[in-house]
């Protein structure tokens, strides 16, 4: 469910006021993650982009700006939250996959297996915008990545994007850049949010029973 607020009910009045009219309201932070353990979680039969938007999804539903998004003029409050992908359709073109996010991770896991399927056999968008809180991501596994900067496109929602993961000694590492709008959350929330994402996936396990 998606409704609109009031700024001034909200704690993101000062923000909305501050940041929703400026030319780039964007902000791009770089962080690398120790991915370690969800390569190691991988090579068990698991997709690393599916095991990534878990991880990003769990992490996000934690904190309390993610739920809140500008969109054009207005301020929406959603319930849920779904984290988005690119899928390669059978006709080497992309679609956008938005996949609902679950607690569970079998669930999840399910969920993404049926929706990029769907996205690359039909060829089609699937768009969960108009219901939950999407997270878009990109991953360019074909190359290395130090870093992304995006634009304003109009396109508010928070977005990730990363390349192929690096081995060296210490194990897994992949650079990631996270773009958010200013006026859903300030640099101490996109942080937190990128510092409990790495709790996330250290602390991801596969037992069904979690």
């Amino acid at each position: 469910m998606v409704k609109e607020v009031r700024p001034q009910d909200t704690t993101r009045e000062k923000a909305y006021k501050l940041w929703l009219k400026v030319p780039n309201p964007m902000v791009t932070f770089f962080k690398t993650l120790n991915v370690t353990n969800l390569v190691r979680i991988s090579k068990q039969g698991k997709k690393f982009n599916m095991l990534m938007l878990y991880c990003i999804g769990k992490t996000a539903v934690n904190i309390k700006e993610f739920y809140t998004l500008p969109v054009g003029d207005r301020l929406m409050q959603y319930d849920t939250i779904a984290v988005n992908t690119i899928v390669k359709n059978k006709n080497d073109a992309i679609n956008s996959c938005d996949i609902p996010f679950s607690d569970n991770p079998d669930k999840f896991e399910e969920n993404y297996l049926k929706n990029t399927v769907c996205s690359a056999e039909n060829c089609r968008d699937y768009d969960l915008s108009a219901e939950s809180m999407v997270i878009g991501t990109s991953a360019i596994v074909e190359t290395e990545l130090d870093g992304v900067v995006g634009m304003n496109s109009g396109f508010n929602n928070p977005f990730i994007i990363w390349g192929r993961y690096r081995k060296n000694i210490s194990g897994y590492f992949l650079p990631i850049s996270f773009q958010f709008h200013h006026t859903q959350m300030d640099g101490i929330h996109a942080g937190k949010f990128l510092e409990n994402l790495q709790n996330e996936i250290d602390c991801l396990k596969t037992d069904k029973k979690q």
